[in-house]
């Protein structure tokens, strides 16, 4: 009764009676497919279905669910009733928690009787919370693409071999330690990533895998490879990099088909002669040539160093400790016995939220958001982590923090800062005894002390004239005071003020760890402004400003307290703590001069850069540049790009959101997850990168004129912290936009496929590569797509599987052309893969791993079009001819 009350509120909430049902039944089920990942309550619907329609539901052959879902549990006993399921993705991922972190599915097993299922060819289990591969797993028969990634295997089981129409099987990112000997038993496998995991060694039986192409061991803890996998004839692709390889099997070099071997961030001092010419082959971040180590300290080394070269992973740390190193440059020191039991911890790099990284007036953000998990672990000794960071501008007014996120707020660590010396680098150091977030921030200098009961001094390190007395009986218990100093030229305050004889001392800003105020008055001492001594002071011209914690309000509070002057000082005595500055002017408004002074120097002077490739103008660079950087950015891209002169100077705040958009002809891609209503967001940080680069397109026809479009910056969310009179001239309707730069794309010339001649003297068979369901890649297809490649034909067609060989002699041959060799290259791959019922996803994957991402979103965009012309025909063409490929088109999503 329970189950049938949801299921009817849920009708109930679509506005649906008992006759509701097929139409519920209609937007869900529809030719044998039910895709219900895409809904909050997708396993409640499909209760309902089971319920109401078990007879359309059994015939089901595609079915997606979300194992973010609550009613997963009671779902997963329906689906053995589903005997014709050939297709089954139970993917968690689809929620995230608060800070933007996916959210693992709750699946943990499997009902036993799920092995019945007889015809199921696709199982996609990632992002769940799996300990152990589920038994009934190795019993389907017909199982080709198993994808388990993102769980928390330890081990696969013993009699795993018997999946022996396997063909695909990912298991990255889990924390496996070996491999059982049965998989060798995998004849038909022909791609196994088990990056990611906590591999020390490998079974001889992998060199039985005599149809595998492409294998990833990369991210794991191995010391060798065993000598048969140079058995691997048909091998294309061997990751192996971020491992503690120390050696590597010369036959390696006898792998006929071999285009690539990775074996980068490694712990290899030397490498076979064979192996090391081979132009493949990739070996940055190894010790080359270096002395080898005594055996003791040998062995040492081994077990507490660590490599990755990617923004998130996992690693495992023991007792022993350990150092670890990720290739972005952090790096982590874990001392003997800091983790009593083997921990596994989880590392990811990311971009600054504004939502939740806040920062304090004047600080700048100088790294990006390192996120270490399980949070709020506490280890036995603390743990050491370098972060490097761009320096900052002002070293002198400003220190570097690691900055930490306990869940609930920020706090400041113990930081040391050192620069390496052949890279120049800029790195910070802490300790810390639990995980969770840090990021790098230059704030104003902070001195601090505890005032006792009996008194003390406190000065600034950044200008020692300023200076706090706290007399004895101040305080009955101890409490901490912080000071903190923003010092301000004379040039600044002319400048915007506009007023010459205006002048100010540095800021000061005063802190207490107390809501209680002094039991005695405490003596402030602060320089006279520039230019003013004791000798030449008009009294009726000095003015105190009190600011409050925001900067808002300035009030002048000269009358309020008792001043005494000296030559070169003014002291006056105070009872609580915030912003305080000395003024010098004949204006009488002068709280309201202090607080527009004080918002300018939180601003930057930025200008926008808009720049096309001049290989290739549909590639667009967008970039938000401080002032005094334009030229030097200017300058290193002027050999890759060109465009209009920068727009004219705006100001903005750090941390202040942007948008950029195309208008006028000019279009992006919308499907972006940084693409906000047909615009890219963007966030200014003034010492990060604010840039992206993006393939336009355009709905105008270009064959007979070109497109003389534009990039519009608006304004977006203003920072919490910025003052009330910024952020309400923010919000006007005329006060969004901030610059437009013009963008052009040219008119395009004549279409190799619209020649109606030989293709430079190429004739080449019609050909369709993909499959109906995917959409097909066409002559016509590839000819737009040779069009773009350019001079990266070369590492696009290692990247295809094409032989150093194979490249050399198409360069060779068509040494006079590079258009002939870009086509040869290109179709001579087509033609061999054009049985390949999964050759479109290799070219995506290729043209990425070749930095082309632009050519690599131009075929998905062709692809989805044929997906829906593919939905628009598939009742008369029926679901028997797809149902051989939809494993292999889903396996690669």
């Amino acid at each position: 009764m329970q189950k049938m009350a949801e299921l009817l509120g849920l009708r109930d909430e679509c506005g649906e009676g008992t006759s509701g049902a097929p139409a519920l039944a209609g937007s869900c089920l529809a030719d044998n497919r039910l895709n219900l990942d895409v809904y909050r309550d997708g396993c409640c619907r499909f209760l309902q279905l089971f319920e109401e329609q078990q007879r359309e539901v059994v015939q089901v052959e595609f079915l997606r669910l979300s194992s973010n879902d609550r009613l997963l549990d009671t779902t997963l006993g329906s689906l053995p009733h589903l005997k014709h399921l050939k297709s089954l993705v139970l993917k968690g991922g689809h929620t995230r928690d608060k800070f933007g972190s996916y959210l693992h599915g709750s699946l943990t097993s499997l009902p036993p009787d799920f092995g019945n299922l007889r015809c199921l060819t696709h199982l996609d289990l990632s992002f769940n919370s799996l300990s152990i591969l589920p038994s009934c797993i190795v019993h389907l028969p017909s199982l080709r693409v198993l994808l388990v990634s993102h769980n928390s295997l330890v081990t696969l089981p013993e009699d795993f071999g018997h999946l022996s129409k396997l063909t695909f099987f990912s298991a990255m990112k889990n924390q496996l330690k070996d491999l059982p000997q049965s998989i060798g038993e995998l004849s038909m496998l022909q791609d196994l990533d088990l990056s990611e995991n906590a591999l020390e060694l490998l079974p001889e039986e992998v060199g039985n895998l005599h149809n595998c192409t492409e294998l990833d061991l990369s991210g794991n803890r191995l010391l060798s490879i065993p000598d048969s996998l140079a058995n691997l004839k048909s091998l294309r692709r061997l990751h192996l990099h971020s491992n503690l390889l120390v050696t590597v099997p010369a036959s390696l070099a006898s792998l006929p088909n071999l285009s690539r071997l990775d074996l980068q961030n490694n712990c290899l001092r030397a490498i076979p002669a064979e192996i090391q010419t081979l132009p493949f082959v990739h070996i940055r971040g190894n010790p080359l040539g270096e002395t080898e180590p005594s055996p003791q300290a040998g062995l040492k080394s081994l077990h507490n160093v660590i490599n990755s070269c990617i923004s998130s992973g996992s690693f495992t740390v023991t007792s022993e400790g350990c150092r670890v190193v990720l290739a972005c440059g952090i790096h982590f020191y874990f001392p003997p016995g800091a983790a009593s039991d083997p921990l596994r911890i989880y590392f990811r790099s990311l971009t600054p939220d504004p939502q939740w990284v806040k920062l304090r007036h004047h600080d700048v953000l100088l790294s990006r958001v390192l996120e270490l998990q399980p949070h709020g672990v506490r280890f036995q000794q603390e743990v050491q982590i370098w972060m490097p960071y761009i320096s900052p501008q002002t070293p002198h007014q400003h220190e570097v923090v690691v900055r930490t996120f306990s869940g609930q707020s920020w706090s400041d660590l113990k930081t040391r800062v050192k620069q390496k010396r052949k890279s120049k680098k800029c790195v910070a150091h802490c300790c810390v005894l639990h995980f969770s977030w840090f990021l790098v921030v230059s704030r104003l200098v902070q001195n601090e002390c505890k005032v006792p009961a009996e008194g003390t001094l406190l000065f600034s390190s950044v200008d020692p004239n300023i200076k706090v007395i706290f007399p004895p009986g101040v305080t009955k218990e101890p409490r901490s005071v912080k000071l903190q100093v923003l010092p301000v030229s004379a040039e600044e305050i002319q400048e915007i003020t506009a007023n010459a004889e205006c002048r100010a001392s540095p800021l000061l800003y005063l802190s207490q760890d107390s809501t209680v105020d002094f039991l005695k008055p405490v003596r402030i001492q602060l320089p006279l402004p520039p230019g003013v001594t004791g000798l030449n002071l008009d009294r009726s011209r000095l003015h105190i400003l009190h600011g409050d914690l925001e900067g808002q309000t300035w009030n002048d509070i000269t009358s309020e307290v008792v001043l005494e002057f000296t030559h070169l000082y003014a002291v006056f005595e105070v009872t609580h703590f915030s912003w305080y500055w000395l003024w010098y002017t004949t204006k009488t408004y002068i709280g309201g001069i202090a607080k527009k002074v004080y918002e300018r120097l939180r601003l930057y002077q930025v200008n926008f850069i808009a720049l096309q490739r001049k290989r290739d103008p549909e590639q667009v660079l967008l970039q938000c540049v401080p002032k005094h950087k334009v030229d030097p950015v200017l300058k290193k891209l002027q050999d890759r790009y060109r465009g209009p002169e920068p727009s004219d100077m705006v100001e903005m705040f750090e941390g202040e959101q942007f948008f950029a958009a195309f208008e006028r002809g000019i279009s992006i891609d919308m499907d972006r997850p940084d693409c906000v209503d047909g615009r890219l967001s963007f966030i200014f940080y003034s010492h990060l990168k604010n840039m992206k680069e993006i393939y336009v397109t355009s709905p105008v026809d270009r064959k007979g004129q070109a497109v003389k479009g534009q990039v519009s910056f608006y304004r977006g969310a203003v920072p919490d912290s910025i003052p009330e009179d910024a952020s309400r001239r923010r919000k006007g309707p005329d006060s969004l936009w901030l610059a437009t730069l013009p963008i052009k794309l040219p008119q395009l010339k004549p279409r190799w496929d619209e020649n109606p001649g030989p293709l430079y003297g190429f004739s080449f068979p019609p050909l369709n590569l993909g499959n109906a369901e995917t959409g097909y890649l066409t002559q016509a297809n590839l000819l737009s797509i040779a069009r773009r490649v350019g001079a990266d034909w070369q590492s696009i067609g290692l990247n295809l599987g094409l032989t150093y060989q194979q490249i050399e002699r198409i360069g060779y041959n068509n040494r006079e052309d590079l258009n002939k060799q870009i086509l040869d290259m290109l179709f001579s791959w087509a033609q061999q893969n054009s049985e390949d019922p999964d050759c479109v996803s290799k070219l995506i994957t290729a043209m990425k791993e070749s930095g082309r991402q632009d050519i690599a979103d131009e075929i998905e965009a062709i692809i989805e079009l044929g997906r829906q012309k593919y939905s628009e025909s598939i009742r008369r063409v029926g679901l028997e001819q797809e149902s051989s490929t939809e494993d292999s088109a889903i396996a690669m999503m």
